[in-house]
């Protein structure tokens, strides 16, 4: 698999939904890690680890790179608990205001029982979060509050 150029993958995001995989993670504690975002959508917002599915890349492939790629290690979506199918629309897009970007996303929740070295590639800085803390905190984007909050679950779950 390779990177699309910036011009075919502009093209892309201005006329489908992405497809792609969110990694709610937690520690042997229960806490729950969440990223800085660097890059729009969810710039500065705590965001669950996550990204995209490449095309020709299969569903456990994905898993495995994008774990590795957000947490430093690779690990098997076998070990993780499907938790749905859901729909993020953002406003914005990496490509600016001028171009939503809407994905439909895989959440599976995993358990991570020692930390390693997380990567800072989409993200400033790393923090785990209680759950109640996540979902006072104002700086943490809703639809990773919505995988935890049994009142916002459902609405955004396809």
């Amino acid at each position: 698999m390779s990177f699309l150029g910036l011009e075919t993958f502009e093209t892309i995001v201005t006329h489908t939904p992405l497809v792609s995989i969110d990694l709610l993670v937690r520690n042997i504690d229960g806490l729950v890690l969440l990223g800085r975002r660097i890059n729009p959508p969810a710039k500065n917002y705590w965001f669950v680890p996550g990204g995209r599915i490449y095309k020709g890349e299969t569903l456990e492939g994905a898993f495995s790179r994008i774990s590795t790629e957000e947490l430093g290690q690779q690990l098997k979506m076998s070990d993780a608990d499907y938790q749905g199918l859901y729909e993020h629309f953002y406003e914005d897009s990496v490509f600016g205001k001028h171009i939503s970007t809407h994905y439909i996303v895989n959440a599976f929740e995993l358990t991570l029982e020692e930390e390693n070295y997380l990567p800072l590639v989409q993200h400033q800085c790393y923090q785990w979060f209680s759950q109640c803390e996540l979902l006072s905190e104002t700086k943490v984007h809703h639809y990773s509050k919505a995988y935890f909050d049994s009142k916002l679950i459902f609405k955004d779950k396809i």
